[in-house]
């Protein structure tokens, strides 16, 4: 039950990333790019004036643990840090990318493969265990991922760039712990600003003059950004990022559900078995966990 908390919080963000496209589908005549840009920068500049407002203290204590560490471990911290920024930043604009001009649909099958990558790369990596059970789980999302892939391989090539760069971000900071969660992610958000701002004035497109952008681009910073991150990494400070990942497969079928009622994008039967499998696979991965919470 003393896990219940992390569990609630990586279903929230989750759950609240599957709604993502009923804020980012109304930017669709923006360039990619051009979201990406607004939405990084705004993200670093709440976090950043947050911090300096109201986590001072918390910063200080941060920055003594850090001068406090080995030379080994400094180098270590900033060079997983820098490469979380690369990851999200490539996460975000290969997501937007999908979402606008390929189809929802291929941004949910991202995070339907986001899991499995999640799940092999925390047993190889963090070595954490896996039951026989959830091995099975694994193999069932694979089979649903396969299928997938066989109604539509170039949406299946787009879906694992995605899926990928966000798997890898998360076991990095399942090593990443000892520091202040807001603190890390404003770091991340400070050094992906950053990396894109040498292309800004060259691949920006004109200032954009509606209310409507700026209003979308606040609520995907905040809603869609900063909240969900920070929830997300709250969950891996308490439980498996295998566990994570596959709770992350909320996102997809929010997504899958929303693509058709929604922007009604056609829908086979090899698509709605593919749907069912993964959606077995989380239940079965959860299963033996969801039964000792339901029996405390």
């Amino acid at each position: 039950m003393k896990n219940l908390k992390y569990y609630l919080a990586a279903i929230f963000a989750f759950a609240t990333w599957g709604t993502f496209s009923l804020v980012l589908r109304p930017l669709h005549t923006y360039a990619s790019l051009d979201i990406l840009f607004y939405r990084v920068f705004s993200c670093a500049i709440i976090m950043t004036l947050v911090t300096v407002l109201f986590r001072r203290l918390k910063l200080k204590d941060n920055f003594k643990y850090f001068k406090s560490l080995d030379q080994k471990n400094k180098q270590k911290i900033i060079g997983l840090n820098i490469l979380s920024s690369i990851l999200l930043t490539g996460n975000w604009f290969s997501f937007i990318y999908v979402m606008n001009h390929v189809s929802v649909r291929a941004t949910s099958v991202a995070y339907l493969v986001c899991p499995i990558i999640t799940t092999i790369l925390a047993f190889f990596i963090l070595r954490e265990k896996l039951t026989k059970l959830q091995w099975l789980s694994v193999f069932l999302s694979g089979l649903g991922c396969i299928l997938l892939s066989y109604s539509n391989l170039l949406d299946m090539l787009y879906s694992s760039i995605i899926g990928s760069t966000y798997a890898c971000y998360l076991i990095t900071q399942s090593v990443n712990s000892k520091f202040d969660k807001f603190l890390i992610l404003n770091f991340h958000m400070i050094l992906a600003a950053l990396i894109l701002l040498p292309f800004f004035p060259s691949y920006s497109g004109a200032i954009p003059t509606d209310f409507k952008f700026y209003l979308y681009i606040e609520i995907i910073a905040v809603m869609y950004t900063i909240v969900p991150l920070l929830l997300n990494l709250y969950a891996l400070s308490g439980i498996a990022s295998s566990k994570v990942g596959m709770i992350l497969n909320i996102n997809p079928i929010i997504a899958f559900i929303l693509a058709g009622a929604v922007y009604h994008e056609a829908l086979g039967g090899i698509q709605v078995l593919a749907y069912s499998i993964i959606f077995l696979a989380v239940i079965v991965f959860n299963a033996k966990r969801s039964f000792q919470i339901t029996k405390r």
